[in-house]
């Protein structure tokens, strides 16, 4: 047996790590309520701003079983990169965001930290990263987010400009940063949220965040999805914070997908991306699509799936997805892994053209 064939193996039976590492951080955090956890308390908290150097080890197949396979669904796979680094804090990427030519990047962990830095690609294929930096998430006092009980787990982002929010969850709190305040330096000040964000699951709440750009419908509205958060009928709560329809609304669930993000394309379309776990099988993911002219109050929302793949692929916990376009006008997406800081997992940067 391979050792590539080995690692799937080895990971389909042991895929409950997810499970398992979770709970342990839960435990962790729940067991202290007097003082208020410290950065040092979250193992693998960026206590300050650091410059650090991140390997990239190329992924020349996403089907190993086919190497000549280059398309899955409405995909068509470009490049993908296994990433490691010795700074103990990197890891964990749980939101990322790109610019306009997806090379600039600005990413969190599910630890409490920012990662900035640069793709480097050639023939259009990523081969690295550069200039890579971390710092941790401040609070509106400018201290480490960490600092505060619960509020270590940062999950969702999304950026308008230089306006940047993201989600943690367990607490439910969404920040807003302004980084001509200073990038990643900035504090990041609490928004108004609605009470059914408050009331979501404490280890599957907000998990996504959509801004929506000026010239959409919707446009100035803020889509936040849990990742489980179900309503009456078992389907997936999310929620329009202002904008001109403010309101909260349901994406069906269907074969037992969370949601793990979300990026909204220039046509209009929403993709997200979603993720399932079994004890038998492992981790899937899958991409669908739905029209953002159907997000409404008390509405329902559901689309087709795109794209679907498993551990017979090259995947591991993807929570990580972005959009953008290139000269020749091809729409890239941008998925990214959050390992859990595990021996078992890795941390994955994949791309592909959206062809359909």
């Amino acid at each position: 047996m391979s050792t590539q064939s080995s690692r799937r193996s080895f990971l389909g039976h042991a895929a409950a790590g997810f499970s398992t590492l979770a709970l342990s951080r839960l435990a962790q955090a729940q067991a202290t309520t007097e003082p208020p956890p410290r950065p040092l308390q979250v193992e693998h908290a960026v206590a300050e701003p650091v410059s650090l150097e991140v390997n990239a080890r190329p992924i020349p197949n996403f089907e190993p079983r086919d190497r000549s396979r280059t398309r899955f669904g409405s995909l068509e796979y470009r490049s993908g990169l296994v990433l490691t680094s010795s700074f103990r804090g990197f890891g964990g990427l749980s939101g990322i965001r790109l610019d306009a030519k997806g090379e600039r990047f600005l990413a969190i962990s599910d630890q409490g930290g920012w990662f900035t830095g640069r793709i480097r690609y050639s023939g259009g294929k990523m081969v690295g990263l550069d200039e890579v930096e971390a710092a941790p998430l401040l609070g509106a006092e400018g201290r480490p987010i960490t600092e505060k009980r619960m509020w270590w787990d940062s999950e969702s982002l999304t950026r308008d400009g230089n306006l940047v929010y993201v989600g943690l969850e367990r607490v439910n709190q969404i920040l807003r940063y302004d980084f001509a305040k200073g990038g990643v330096r900035a504090r990041g000040e609490p928004i108004p949220v609605p009470s059914g964000v408050r009331k979501l699951p404490h280890n599957k709440g907000l998990e996504a965040l959509v801004l929506v750009p000026k010239g959409q419908p919707l446009a100035g509205s803020l889509i936040a999805f849990s990742e489980r958060g179900l309503d009456a009928d078992g389907n997936l709560v999310a929620f329009l914070i202002g904008g001109p329809t403010p309101g909260q609304f349901s994406v069906r669930r269907t074969e037992k997908f969370d949601i793990s993000d979300a990026v909204l394309l220039p046509s209009g379309e929403l993709l997200i991306l979603e993720r399932k776990f079994s004890w038998f099988t492992g981790v899937d993911i899958r991409i669908r699509s739905i029209p953002l002219k159907s997000i409404a109050p008390n509405a329902l929302v559901d689309g087709p799936a795109l794209f679907k793949a498993d551990l017979g692929q090259e995947i591991d916990n993807m929570e990580g997805i972005d959009a953008h376009v290139t000269p020749e006008g091809e729409t890239v997406l941008t998925l990214v892994s959050d390992d859990n800081f595990s021996m078992l997992q890795r941390t994955l940067l994949l791309q592909f053209t959206l062809v359909e």
